[in-house]
């Protein structure tokens, strides 16, 4: 059966929120598109950035590809003695990237861009930097 892989790079953030009382915070990302879930590592964080350059990979069969409307990405804190606290979210809409295949290309990239974090009280803080690759009819 044929499919897609997303393959997704998360680069960096910067300008989030930082919830942390006390010493320097170490953020992770959870990634979600459909029911598949990825957690980065955590992040290293040099002056307001916070960095991962990791990648994760989504496969699914064109048939699921063709429902899937987004891929959320949760920034969470690194707490001392809990789960960790949730500092923000972004939702890029796979759309562009998804509709139409019927143009026979098997590869499609978005370079790496910020995107806006979104906190609980709905304003945004910071951005998230992150690439997309599609790749098509993959068997």
């Amino acid at each position: 059966m044929k499919g897609g892989i997303l393959e997704v790079l998360l680069v960096n953030a910067e300008g989030i929120k930082h919830t942390n009382i006390f010493g320097t915070p170490s953020y992770y990302v959870i990634a979600r598109c459909g029911n598949q879930e990825h957690r980065s590592k955590n992040s290293m964080v040099k002056g307001e950035k916070a960095w991962w350059n990791e990648k994760f990979i989504f496969e699914f069969p064109m048939s699921d590809w063709k429902l899937l409307t987004h891929i959320k990405f949760r920034i969470m804190d690194t707490e001392l003695l809990t789960d960790g606290g949730f500092v923000g979210e972004t939702v890029y809409y796979l759309g562009g990237i998804i509709t139409d295949q019927s143009n026979d290309k098997e590869l499609i990239e978005v370079k790496p861009a910020p995107y806006n974090v979104l906190l609980e009280d709905d304003t945004y803080k910071g951005q998230i930097v992150i690439g997309f690759k599609f790749i098509v009819n993959v068997s």
